[in-house]
């Protein structure tokens, strides 16, 4: 078993306003899971996007407007969304505070597409 000291993890700034931890991939030797954390600021969050596996959305703080497949649900803390494969998706923080998210893809290396073809597909693989 590996422990993960996971305050010895770097943020990254994903875009301003939105900081990432990520927790668990295949950086640190996982094979079937990936999984971390985004701070966001007001009115930010991830633009619409698909994965090619599952994702669960967690709203640790804060409230979530989270997007799935055409539908718009508000999510608290301690409510999750779970997003199948190949749906679109998308969240933003519409609380009055910073928005934490944990997300959970069934993948060890994050990769999505964005509805924005300017927007980059994110890979954090060793």
């Amino acid at each position: 078993m590996d422990v993960i000291d996971h305050a010895s993890q770097d943020a990254e700034l994903w875009r301003p306003g939105v900081k990432t931890f990520m927790r668990i991939s295949a950086l640190t030797t996982s094979h079937q899971l990936c999984i971390f954390e985004q701070f966001c600021d007001f009115g930010l969050g991830a633009p619409i996007h698909t994965h090619a596996v599952e994702e669960v959305l967690e709203v640790m703080e804060g409230q979530a407007e989270i997007h799935l497949g055409g539908a718009t649900h508000i999510v608290t803390a301690n409510q999750s969304v779970l997003v199948p494969a190949g749906i679109r998706h998308g969240f933003k923080n519409i609380g009055t505070g910073i928005l934490k998210v944990r997300a959970t893809l069934a993948a060890p290396i994050f990769e999505a597409s964005y509805d924005d073809g300017r927007e980059a597909s994110r890979r954090y693989n060793p």
